[in-house]
């Protein structure tokens, strides 16, 4: 494939299968029903080139074979012939302004519905929970770590250009909602990532149930 010809072949192949591997472990918790979400995993920054998910493929049986390379803005790469997902524009902003190692996209239940519930007020604080120290940096349950609620939108350039405003204003942010579509976090590496979906999505399923028991007000 010409897109990665500059490329160390051995490591694109070990992030491939990493990211498939991950995807698929998602995917197995209802986290990315169908062909929803979306992946992706850095493979160079001069020039920006992302391994990513291509557009409407089921993740639970994602492969090496389903996956693509895009640069700047979420285009395809020189050699390529498949058509990325229209939020890879969202994944390389976040590279952008992150340095992040992977991003990913997950669509549960739970992150759906408190990013619909909470879109108005444009976030929500997450605290108390022991499960907070599983985000990077965070070393105890009193932290208070906000979640930004973006509106959703097909307008993938204007969406990129809401993402990288907020990330240039929240550096610390580890993760944000887009309303009523899903969650986007990233890692320095593909297993800190895969971490922050798993501690995120614990801590939205908390948030999301205690609405049977009182408010959850954020």
């Amino acid at each position: 494939m010409e897109s990665l010809r500059f490329l160390d072949p051995d490591r694109s192949a070990v992030l491939g299968q990493g990211l498939c591997k991950v995807a698929r472990e998602l995917a197995a918790q209802a986290w990315c029903q169908g062909t929803g979400g979306n992946f992706s995993a850095t493979l160079s920054r001069e020039p920006l080139r992302l391994l990513i998910t291509r557009s409407g493929i089921h993740k639970r049986h994602l492969t090496p074979e389903d996956l693509m390379v895009v640069g700047p803005g979420g285009r395809a790469a020189d050699g390529e012939t498949a058509r990325p997902s229209a939020e890879a524009a969202l994944h390389t902003v976040i590279v952008e302004r992150t340095g992040a190692a992977s991003v990913l996209h997950v669509h549960s239940v739970a992150n759906t519905l408190l990013g619909e519930h909470f879109a108005a007020r444009g976030g929500f604080t997450l605290r108390g929970y022991e499960m907070l120290k599983g985000l990077e940096g965070i070393a105890t349950h009193e932290a208070e770590v906000f979640v930004p609620v973006l509106g959703n939108s097909q307008d993938m350039p204007a969406l990129a250009g809401e993402v990288d405003r907020l990330l240039e204003a929240r550096p610390g942010t580890h993760g944000f909602l887009l309303a009523g579509h899903g969650l986007y976090t990233w890692g320095a590496t593909l297993d800190q990532a895969h971490r922050h979906v798993e501690i995120f999505e614990f801590l939205f399923e908390c948030a999301a149930r205690r609405t049977a028991f009182a408010p959850f007000v954020g």
